[in-house]
C-alpha cells in the first residue's frame, strides 16, 4: 500500500466494495489531477493558480446546480448528489493546491497542521461521508489519521520537496535542533538532523495513533481498509527510524515484505 500523494485514496483496493469504486474513482481524479496543475509540468505560478480557479468555477456551477461544462466534473457533480457528499472539502482542496503554489516555508507546527486539515483531511471526511459514517467522532479520528498520512509523506519526501524549492519541516523545530536549510540542501544526516527526525517520527505516530480507533470502530471493509492504512503509516515511520533517519538518498517505502508485516498487524489491531 503506497503512502504517498493521493494514493491515500483507496481507489482499487479489493477491500473497497465494487458500489462505492466509481464514486472513489471521481473524488480521486478530482484531487490528483488538482493536484498535479499545482506541481507537475513546467507552468509557471500565475497558470497555475489560474488552472486551480478554473476548477473552483466548475464547483461553484455544482454548487448552483448548474451542469458543469468538463465531462469529469460532470461525473463528480452526479457522484456529489447520489451520496450527497457536502462540496466543501474540494474547496478545502483547492484551498491547499493553490498554497502549495505560492507558500515555500512553514513557521511552526500549528501552520503545518493548518494545511493538512486542507490538503489530506478532506479525503477522510469524503470517504466518511460515502460510507454514510461521517459522526463527529468519527470525523474527528479520520482527521488526526489523515494529517499524519500527510505529514509522514513530508518526511518522506524531504529531498523531493527540496527539489521543487519547498520544506515542510516546521522552521521553528530546525532552530531548536540546529538545522539550517543548508542541511537539507547537502543531504546532510548528521546528528542534529536525526534528532529532529526522530522528533516529527515520533510526534506523527503520536497522532496516527490518536485516531487509530477509528479503524476498529468501522466495520465490514471500510475498517479493514483503514486498518491497513494505518498500519501502512506506521510501518513507514518504522523504516525512516530503520534508516537512522536519512531520507535524502533512499526514499523510505513499502516492499513485499512491509505488505506482510502489514497484513499480520491488521489482523492483530
Amino acid at each position: 500500500m503506497a503512502v504517498n500523494h493521493y494514493e491515500n485514496f483507496p481507489v482499487a483496493s479489493f477491500l473497497l466494495p465494487a458500489r462505492l469504486r466509481p464514486a472513489v474513482r471521481a473524488l480521486y481524479t478530482f484531487a490528483r489531477s488538482a493536484d498535479d496543475i499545482a506541481d507537475e509540468g513546467d507552468a509557471n505560478d500565475e497558470q497555475r493558480i489560474a488552472g486551480l480557479n478554473s476548477y473552483a468555477a466548475q464547483l461553484a456551477q455544482i454548487k448552483r446546480g448548474d451542469t458543469p461544462d468538463d465531462a469529469q466534473f460532470q461525473v463528480l457533480q452526479q457522484t456529489i448528489a447520489q451520496y450527497q457528499l457536502p462540496i466543501q472539502p474540494l474547496y478545502q482542496l483547492l484551498s491547499a493546491f493553490k498554497q502549495d503554489v505560492v507558500k515555500k516555508r512553514y513557521a511552526n507546527y500549528a501552520e503545518l497542521l493548518d494545511y493538512c486539515d486542507r490538503s489530506a483531511n478532506p479525503v477522510g471526511n469524503l470517504i466518511l461521508h460515502l460510507y454514510g459514517a461521517a459522526t463527529p467522532q468519527n470525523l474527528h479520528d479520520s482527521d488526526a489519521i489523515c494529517s499524519a498520512l500527510q505529514l509522514i509523506n513530508f518526511w518522506q519526501d524531504v529531498a523531493i520537496d527540496w527539489q521543487k524549492q519547498r520544506i515542510y519541516i516546521p522552521l521553528d523545530d530546525m532552530q531548536r535542533f540546529g538545522v539550517s536549510e543548508q542541511t537539507i540542501g547537502e543531504q546532510i544526516c548528521d546528528p542534529a538532523w536525526r534528532a529532529l527526525m526522530q522528533f516529527e517520527v515520533q510526534r506523527t505516530r503520536e497522532l496516527m495513533l490518536s485516531g487509530s480507533q477509528l479503524a476498529c470502530r468501522l466495520p465490514g471493509r471500510i475498517g479493514l481498509e483503514l486498518r491497513a492504512v494505518v498500519q501502512g503509516g506506521l510501518r513507514i515511520l518504522e523504516k525512516i527510524e530503520l534508516k537512522q533517519e536519512n531520507v535524502f538518498q533512499d526514499r523510505p517505502k513499502l516492499n513485499k515484505w512491509d505488505s506482510l508485516v502489514i497484513a499480520w498487524r491488521v489482523i492483530w489491531m
